[in-house]
């Protein structure tokens, strides 16, 4: 099914609560640390504020229940990793929680959840997030805990040695036992040339095989820095307290710059690319993917938007094309899926996913796929679809609401990509405004056969069964 772009959860968020505004002062340095280099405009719903290490900090109260989420995002991911590194960001990830000195390894694991609260983390292609949710009075644990592994960190190589065996058998499980993610890692490998989107955020086996500790060691030291992490806390807070504990726990620690990443451009197509993937399975699945761009890398900032209502119409909710007509009416396909993440860093992919019904040639299906993208670009959608795939995406989004997780986590991730929480304001009036003309645009221009990767996974057959009189 088509998935709701994340920050679509802000927009609503942002435009329906509300929150208290917060009045910014220019104070000097040597003024009380609750107001220092503040920069909360009074009609913001989300307080900013520096530290002079560089670290930023964002805050949402939302008072609705006696919770916090707190979330700290480094700007570092897969996308980063050079040839022969690949997975290393989430193999620190791991090694993260073997902890400090201070708080030996399973100890902040277990203060937290002493207090009432569970912990986590998850690194994805262009970013490392680690997070606490937890009762309001408790949040300067979660700040004492993040300041002493940002910098405090013990990497220690038997530890590491056996976590290594942990990401290998996650690896296992994840990908290589699963016939889906396995096409998936190689539909990415193919459709991605020249962009660190090829590959998997875990890493290639013989890279994760690979790994030292110095490895580990460098790729914290050149990362985990108050200047490229970004705090966000959402809940039931007062922001002044906030910047107050931030400062009293990140604001000692010393700032230094990182190495600057350039973004890695992602060559012109010229030409429709197929692969096939044979494994153990149930059915075929077929993954059509058109190289595409995402709010970050497009020329024309109006295509994202458009391409994001694409996607709805075919594959929003029960009422969408490939589900009424695909799934239920001509009984061609057993689902479908369509995925288009406009917030990537770098160049993205529109992909379809399918699997044929029972008995269904997969000929006829991706005939039928084929049919239903010609009549995006030949035919404009009414105004009714239109608007009922508007109101679907963001009636999607109400519904996540009441979570504050989700609120910082969509805040985190428009500040680690650098198109900056304020962003929301402009996508919620521009996302109304695509047009039935924009969207048969994107798709005449996109949806063609020099810029698709076709991705086919063929089922294998079990192990042949023993011969009568062979031995066992």
């Amino acid at each position: 099914m088509f998935k709701l772009m994340p920050f679509l959860l802000i927009v609503i968020t942002m435009f329906t609560a509300s929150c208290q505004s917060i009045k910014a002062e220019q104070k000097k340095k040597s003024e009380s640390p609750k107001s220092e280099q503040a920069d909360v405009a009074e009609n913001k719903k989300v307080a900013e504020f520096k530290l002079d290490n560089g670290m930023k900090i964002l805050v949402k109260e939302d008072h609705r229940s006696p919770i916090v989420t707190s979330q700290i995002w480094y700007r570092v991911g897969s996308s980063y990793e050079p040839a022969g590194l690949t997975g290393i960001s989430h193999m620190l990830e791991h090694m993260m929680f073997k902890g400090t000195n201070k708080f030996p390894s399973g100890l902040a694991r277990k203060i937290i959840a002493e207090n009432g609260g569970r912990e986590n983390a998850f690194t994805s292609r262009d970013h490392t997030v680690y997070y606490q949710d937890i009762e309001k009075s408790r949040l300067e644990i979660c700040f004492e805990l993040e300041a002493d592994r940002m910098v405090n960190l013990t990497l220690d190589d038997k530890e590491f040695q056996k976590e290594r065996l942990v990401v290998l058998e996650e690896r296992r499980m994840r990908t290589e036992d699963n016939p889906n993610a396995k096409l998936y890692e190689r539909f990415n490998a193919v459709a991605f040339l020249s962009n660190g989107y090829a590959n998997p955020v875990i890493g290639w086996q013989h890279d994760i095989e690979g790994y030292t500790i110095d490895d580990l060691k460098q790729w914290y030291q050149d990362w985990y820095t108050p200047h490229n992490a970004t705090l966000v806390v959402v809940g039931d807070v007062k922001a002044a307290d906030v910047f107050q504990l931030a400062q009293k726990h990140f604001g000692p620690i010393k700032g230094r710059s990182v190495k600057q990443s350039k973004k890695s451009v992602e060559v012109q197509p010229l030409g429709r690319k197929d692969l096939q993937v044979k494994a153990k399975a149930q059915l075929p699945i077929i993954i059509a993917g058109y190289a595409v761009p995402s709010f970050s890398t497009a020329e024309d900032d109006l295509e994202p938007y458009a391409l994001t209502v694409l996607a709805g119409v075919m594959d929003a909710g029960a009422g969408s094309r490939f589900t009424s007509r695909l799934v239920r009416g001509k009984e061609l396909a057993a689902w479908t899926g369509v995925g288009y993440n406009s917030l990537a860093r770098l160049d993205s992919q529109f992909s379809i996913w399918s699997s044929p019904a029972h008995g269904v040639d997969i000929e006829d299906l991706k005939a039928a796929i084929n049919g239903e993208i010609n009549d995006l670009q030949q035919t404009l959608i009414s105004e009714e679809e239109l608007n009922r795939v508007k109101a679907q995406v963001m009636a999607s989004a109400i519904y996540e609401l009441d979570s504050v997780s989700a609120q910082a986590r969509e805040i985190g991730e428009l500040e680690t990509l650098g198109l900056g929480w304020e962003f929301v304001d402009e996508y919620y009036q521009r996302f109304k405004q695509v047009t039935a003309e924009q969207v048969q645009a994107v798709a005449q221009k996109y949806l063609v056969e020099d810029r698709l990767t076709f991705a086919q996974l063929i089922p294998e057959k079990g192990d042949a069964q023993q011969a009568v009189g062979d031995k066992k």
